[in-house]
């Protein structure tokens, strides 16, 4: 259930784009076709389904306060969490240099339509994201870094896979002349963003309603218990 719930929450809940707004660049850039899309949307899953769970164990046998104790005993009281941000980074251009040459091998046109965007994957806002929200929300084991992972790029994946195919779609829709282009994507976007805060209440909201519930059947329950003893005090007068 642990898996699930992070999976569905990162998704839709947490949505790289419109929880945080996080890789908008790309996100505004590369989403005029659904085909350029899809391929960017890939590329990310992929560098974050990789980096994500690497940075987790460089956090947990490297960087955090004590993570080197198991070099030894001396080297308990060591605290290399400064060097995240950089160790974070070169991770992630790493993999990214690697999806680069990968694109470029198998599929020069993807490479050719993608065009900056690709290598910067590298500084793009939502791949770091990713691991410094791991790290922030100490994430308790391997498997659920890569499970937040995929699941951080599939949310940033269909949100820029549905935004090109609605600004495919607006080509051929009326649209005001000062709206057109970036100003309706923008507005577009923060209609998306309200319709995905709507499923925040599918991992939260029932516990919120289940105590109410039980105090007022207590209050209830009190309630009957009290009339029951007024009732037999007024019956032993009246006798």
């Amino acid at each position: 259930m642990e898996h699930i719930e992070l999976f569905f929450k990162s998704i839709f809940i947490d949505n790289m784009v419109f929880a945080v707004f996080l890789g908008m660049c790309s996100y505004l850039a590369v989403s005029k076709k659904v085909a350029t899309a899809v391929g960017l949307g890939a590329a990310v899953i992929f560098v974050l389904a990789i980096t994500v769970p690497l940075n987790w164990l460089l956090d947990q046998y490297l960087l955090q306060p004590g993570a080197l104790k198991w070099l030894g005993e001396e080297y308990a009281d060591y605290d290399l969490s400064f060097l995240s941000f950089i160790m974070f980074i070169a991770t992630i251009a790493t993999m990214v240099q690697l999806v680069e040459i990968v694109v470029e091998k198998f599929s020069p046109s993807l490479y050719n339509s993608l065009g900056i965007f690709l290598p910067l994957i590298a500084v793009n806002c939502a791949i770091l994201g990713g691991s410094l929200f791991m790290q922030s929300r100490e994430i308790e084991t391997l498997g659920l870094a890569f499970n937040y992972g995929i699941s951080s790029g599939i949310g940033w994946f269909l949100a820029i896979l549905a935004i090109a195919a609605i600004r495919e779609k607006i080509r051929y829709s009326n649209v005001p002349a000062p709206l057109r282009g970036l100003g309706i994507t923008f507005i577009i976007t923060g209609l998306m963003g309200i319709g995905f805060l709507s499923f925040g209440g599918m991992l939260t909201g029932g516990d919120e309603e289940e105590q109410p519930a039980t105090e007022t059947a207590i209050e209830v329950e009190t309630l009957k218990t009290e009339e029951a003893k007024d009732l037999a005090d007024n019956t032993k007068i009246v006798k």
